[in-house]
């Protein structure tokens, strides 16, 4: 029974204790998965992108693509922490976060967001801010000057992918329409991928393209690269979750199972098509499965992840052909067709599969066209941004350093001309 004097302490308490409650705190067990998550989506580009373009290309330019995901890796870094968190994580308004966190200012040891420190949240989203425009890479390997990459990938950073990661992840007009991307259909693969075709588009083709280029130098790493990124992106979706609990398990399946069907899905269309399955084929439709499920990775589950799968290895197969065949666009890797397609193609599947007729987890008030109107607009404002302002900044670069290497570093090589290294020294 409470005497008089405790019923005034526990009335003095109850905001304190109230205060206590609500305040956001760390969990251990978040905090371990999300540096073990950070690791996996940071070996994606190092050494995993980096190793799969690289046996794409020719051996003469072999280190001229491991070059690029190094540098790429460190300026997005150095980017990140300097102005592109407080862009797009802080407070702004609807379209561009402000500069009250630039250079991490006011984040210290027990800044905490949501249940992991604020410092591990922004080492996660660093490695995303790493890898994006490192995807870019595969449209414009061997004719592309290494300052113009440098130029180019620290202007698209400010310009595109710190304003579009505020509208969708940091608060900004797309989140709050309720549009789903939970680990970067739109932020990541339609802005990388949209870029990536006007950049090949204005670099203009390859000597040689499409019939007379060499295939690829080393397949093995082209598979051992591929395989790199499909275990760190476990780290990509499932670590979105920024919890380690059942729906990080789930996010995992999901993108595990979309990966294996595409890659069988990508297999027998080729096989059928050039009497041969290949093993280059097959890792590219695992690229392609990994990238649609992105945006629903976090809404669906097994069934849905099959149909996307499915759905991307039929879909991003056949757009490879159409960019190179139709738009005679040297998009050399095609990160336009599988990064781009699939990210804009899990985009708009998820407004479907996020039902629970297909196993998702959508709540009952869910209505699949409404939602739907809402992933349409995001993929069309996204894409829309992206170009115009990739037009912009290759019209820089081209005033400030120019695009292109010249003729003579072409056929040399971009090792030797623009690094003056060699990736295979047999003498």
């Amino acid at each position: 029974m409470f005497t008089k004097t405790n019923k005034i302490l526990l009335l003095l308490l109850t905001p304190v204790i109230l205060s206590a409650q609500n305040t956001p705190s760390i969990n251990s067990g978040d905090t371990a998965w999300i540096i073990v998550a950070t690791a996996l989506v940071l070996f994606m580009t190092l050494p995993g992108l980096a190793l799969f373009y690289g046996g794409l290309v020719r051996a003469k330019n072999y280190l001229s693509v491991l070059m690029h995901n190094v540098a790429i890796a460190c300026l997005a870094s150095v980017l990140w922490v300097a102005v592109l968190y407080s862009i797009a994580f802080s407070d702004g308004n609807a379209l561009f976060g402000g500069l009250s966190k630039a250079f991490l200012s006011g984040i210290t040891l027990d800044s905490v967001s949501g249940s992991i420190p604020e410092l591990l949240f922004v080492a996660f989203q660093m490695t995303f801010a790493i890898i994006t425009p490192a995807l870019i890479i595969g449209a414009f390997v061997e004719r592309m000057k290494f300052s113009a990459v440098l130029l180019f990938t620290g202007l698209w950073l400010f310009l595109v992918y710190a304003p579009v990661t505020h509208w969708v992840w940091g608060g900004g007009w797309l989140s709050g329409l309720g549009v789903i991307d939970f680990a970067g259909g739109l932020v990541v693969h339609a802005t990388a991928g949209i870029s990536a075709l006007i950049l090949a588009k204005v670099l203009l083709p390859r000597s040689g393209f499409p019939n007379k280029l060499s295939v690829p130098h080393q397949p093995a790493l082209v598979m051992i690269g591929a395989s790199m990124l499909w275990v760190g992106w476990f780290g990509f979706n499932a670590g979105s979750q920024l919890a380690a609990d059942g729906q990080a398990a789930m996010s995992l399946l999901v993108t595990h199972i979309s990966a294996s069907v595409a890659s069988l899905t990508w297999m027998c269309i080729e096989w059928k098509k050039n009497g041969k399955p290949g093993l280059v084929g097959i890792v590219t439709g695992t690229i392609a499965g990994l990238a649609t499920i992105t945006p629903a990775s976090g809404s669906v589950g097994p069934l849905g992840a099959i149909i996307i799968g499915f759905s991307a290895g039929v879909i991003c197969y056949y757009m490879c052909g159409v960019v190179k065949s139709v738009l005679k666009i040297d998009d050399s890797l095609d990160v336009f067709a599988v990064h781009g397609v699939g990210g804009i193609l899990g985009t708009i599947l998820v407004a479907f599969l996020a039902l629970p007729l297909f196993g998702g987890n959508a709540g009952a008030d869910y209505v699949a066209l409404d939602q739907l109107k809402v992933q349409l607009i995001g993929v069309f404002s996204v894409v829309a941004w992206s170009g115009f302002a990739t037009i912009i900044i290759i019209t820089v670069c081209k005033a400030v350093t120019g695009l292109r290497v010249s003729e003579d570093v072409e056929i040399e090589g971009l090792d030797e001309g623009e690094h003056g290294e060699k990736a295979y020294n047999l003498d």
